[in-house]
């Protein structure tokens, strides 16, 4: 008789981080993962560091992806930005509003706050 085999896999903890930028009529956020806890104040400083090595020569849409990007190029953060999505699902109320998103190079995720008042 043989005993059962018990396996055994490593478990990486990951921590997010989330970027904001914008006013109130148009937000845009950039989600970060990394396998290092960082304290609040710590992630501060890091995205002040970013920020000021890329604020006169960034060439992405926004300053929110181009500090996202130089986090993960220099401190091993992983920036999920679209080009990294596997899938993309609408979510709503009704049925027809729930579908699968076909990507594109053209398309860019964007947050929106409505005033439904």
């Amino acid at each position: 008789m043989r005993s059962a085999s018990v396996y055994h896999r490593s478990v990486t903890k990951l921590h997010f981080y989330e970027l904001h930028e914008g006013d109130e009529d148009l937000l845009s956020d950039a989600v970060l993962v990394s396998e290092t806890q960082h304290t609040p104040n710590a992630f501060s400083e890091l995205v002040r560091t970013a920020r000021a090595a890329v604020i006169e020569s960034f060439e992405e849409d926004t300053l929110v992806e181009a500090i996202a990007r130089e986090l993960e190029r220099t401190h091993g953060f992983t920036y999920v930005g679209d080009e990294k999505l596997t899938a993309s699902m609408n979510v709503g109320m009704e049925d027809d509003d729930t579908f699968l998103v076909e990507g594109a190079d053209d398309f860019r995720s964007i947050v929106v706050e409505l005033d439904r008042s």
